[in-house]
């Protein structure tokens, strides 16, 4: 990859923060666009703007096979068997929660079980435990290992025959750690249940082929796939979608509609109500042809330097905790890690001052912060446009940051 070709295609990687180069290592919480998604979105407003699935005038028509196609590109993306299994959402939030509110509300009882792990983000947690709380369901949680990775043994304790939904993240946004979702989709089906994914940290940095994990949901957002905000997928197997009530209702997803009686309109549209975010939808599928032009071979070896050189940098310094897996080919692209003696935040202002943007905080996984016995880390989360002086500016200043509140 010619790192400085990929990074004149983002903007906002040539500006400034506070005087100094900008130093952008937060991708965990949101990805840059390059300019190939920016101009796509400009695209559909100044020349395609009209709403979808509605108007038969040929502006209409044309947003609506640009909106449609998306899906298509999303189905091949994930490698999903039917584009119908395919649909939009606001967010992974939204989409997780979706599953609970149908999946859940229309399966789960009393006394049965729903399993998450350790490491799952806010999302993929609050909703179980919530639903659990309405359905008198039980939560169950499959520990960690003593290096932050999934305990198998915990898992076949965990997952019983009354569990009906096992939520796991297929990687942590904390602790970079990848989730065997394939053995524990497997374990999950053994026992009747189903799996629900958040895909939300992998779909950027591995290929995912839902069909292969045999996932029978699997959620990513747009926005940390270098696409626009405000746009999700969700996707379901089909079998399973085919037995939902819709979670809302209106326009766009009905075929008839009467005083006494609704026809829903077919698999997908039928869960998606209202007016979409057809600009997101649009850049997304911008940002699919761009990581398809680079290629995952491409971008993994890239980030796989980078991920390591930022990992082996920072256990150099004898007053820093990382956690996690402490080896490379353990660990995704994303560290967290603590200064001795310095709080999160005053790291993160200090690096910010140089130009450094890293996340400070319980990275919504307050949960796992327990197990890991602090109130908050401090992450870097590294793309593939990042470089490798980021790498070297995010260490030098770490150490002036250091050198300022030890002195």
């Amino acid at each position: 990859m010619n790192i400085s070709e990929r990074r004149a295609d983002f903007p906002i990687l040539n500006t400034q923060m506070n005087g100094e180069p900008l130093t952008y290592l937060d991708n965990a919480a949101t990805t840059q666009k390059p300019q190939a998604v920016i101009d796509a979105i400009s695209q559909y407003y100044l020349h395609d703007n009209a709403n979808v699935h509605r108007g038969v005038y040929s502006l209409a028509a044309r947003a609506t096979d640009q909106y449609e196609a998306v899906r298509d590109q999303v189905a091949a993306f994930i490698h999903a068997p039917q584009r119908e299994s395919v649909f939009f959402t606001r967010s992974t939030t939204d989409s997780l929660n979706w599953v609970a509110q149908t999946y859940g509300e229309q399966n789960l009882q009393a006394g049965d079980e729903i399993v998450v792990t350790a490491l799952e983000h806010h999302s993929n947690l609050v909703p179980w435990q919530q639903l659990a709380q309405r359905k008198q369901a039980q939560l169950k949680v499959i520990q960690l290992t003593s290096t932050g990775e999934l305990d198998w043994a915990s898992a076949q304790q965990q997952i019983t025959d009354r569990t009906k939904i096992v939520a796991v993240a297929h990687c942590s946004n904390v602790l970079g750690v990848t989730c065997p979702i394939q053995k524990l989709a497997r374990l999950a089906h053994q026992h009747g249940a189903i799996i629900v994914v958040d895909g939300a940290q992998a779909v950027a940095h591995q290929p995912v082929n839902v069909q292969t994990l045999d996932a029978d949901f699997y959620a990513f957002s747009g926005h940390k796939l270098l696409g626009p905000t405000g746009v999700g997928v969700l996707y379901g197997k089909l079998a399973l979608l085919q037995t939902l009530t819709p979670a809302q209702f209106g326009g766009e997803m009905i075929s008839n509609v009467t005083w006494e009686h609704t026809e829903f309109a077919p698999i997908p549209q039928r869960f998606e109500a209202g007016t979409p975010n057809i600009s997101g939808v649009i850049g997304l599928g911008a940002a699919l042809t761009y990581i398809q032009q680079l290629g995952f071979a491409a971008i993994q070896t890239q980030e796989r330097q980078l991920t390591a050189q930022l990992l082996n940098g920072l256990l150099t310094f004898p007053d820093v905790t990382v956690y996690g897996p402490q080896q490379v080919a353990q660990h995704g692209p994303v560290v967290a890690f603590n200064v001795d003696g310095i709080h999160p935040h005053d790291v993160a202002t200090g690096l910010d001052l140089a130009g450094v943007a890293v996340r400070a905080g319980h990275h919504c996984a307050q949960p796992l912060m327990q197990v890991l016995q602090v109130p908050t880390t401090v992450r870097a989360s590294v793309q593939f446009y990042n470089s490798a002086a980021d790498i070297a500016r995010f260490l030098a200043a770490l150490q002036a940051v250091k050198e300022f509140f030890q002195q």
